[in-house]
């Protein structure tokens, strides 16, 4: 039986999960926040989808031996690698995943030329795909990005180094999209670069508020919304004081 009082747990590869927390602490903040960044074994991108399903399911268990009443894999890779098996494995608890923004792309711009930035990994597993079949109304083009995770998780989001990374990936699609669907939680923290490369003209969309508003919804409907002082607890699997400084510093970040 969870009470109002237990954590919200909220998961990433690393620290871009923290544009996920930020959402979470603008609609909920009441609520007592545990934060993991799996920075130690970060990209999870480059793994194997079967390599993130099992450490994914390692680092859950270890949370809901904490005293969670809900859990927010607030990575896209890890949710497309092992959402269905959290969920058979742990049908009693409130297990939110994060999905590509496709719905609110299509909604603002039907028929439109739609990117969908995303690791390798989540651009490959069968769930993207039935999600992106769902919205076939739009013209969508997937574009693959690698290194992008590390230049964040080493704090350059927005620095020069990380728009000389995405130049040569982004400059075939400048001014040419209605939208970019930012499919990776780490990716806001380049959204800078992103909207610079692309154009103004072009939408840059991720799905943190849709991922907020749905475990408010299932908080509420299980009557585990909590009153009193919101607090957070940030944890990182690299043990690094710098980097949880750094961490802290992005949620605090208008």
């Amino acid at each position: 039986m969870h009470t109002k009082d237990e954590y919200i747990a909220v998961f990433d590869s690393g620290i871009g999960g923290i544009s996920v927390l930020k959402e979470l602490i603008r609609l909920m903040p009441n609520e007592k926040y545990l934060y993991f960044g799996d920075s130690a074994n970060a990209p999870y991108g480059i793994h194997s989808a079967e390599e993130v399903r099992r450490r994914t399911l390692a680092v859950a268990e270890m949370l809901i031996k904490r005293g969670i009443k809900a859990l927010v894999v607030a990575c896209n890779t890890a949710t497309a690698a092992a959402i269905t098996a959290l969920r058979q494995q742990y049908p009693e608890l409130i297990v939110i995943g994060i999905e590509p923004a496709l719905k609110v792309a299509a909604d603002q711009f039907p028929g439109g030329h739609v990117g969908v930035m995303a690791t390798p990994l989540t651009l490959q597993e069968e769930k993207f795909h039935r999600q992106a079949e769902r919205f076939a109304g739009i013209d969508l083009v997937t574009i693959p990005v690698t290194g992008l995770v590390e230049m964040i998780e080493a704090g350059l989001g927005n620095d020069p180094q990380t728009e000389a990374l995405l130049r040569p990936v982004l400059m075939p699609y400048a001014g040419k999209l209605d939208a970019v669907v930012l499919g990776c939680t780490h990716y806001p923290f380049a959204a800078k670069a992103i909207q610079k490369l692309l154009g103004e003209k072009t939408a840059v969309l991720d799905g943190g508020a849709g991922t907020a508003r749905e475990t408010r919804r299932r908080l509420e409907e299980a009557g585990l919304l909590r009153d009193g002082v919101g607090e957070i607890q940030m944890e990182n699997s690299a043990h690094d004081p710098k980097l949880l400084a750094y961490a802290m510093e992005l949620v605090k970040e208008a």
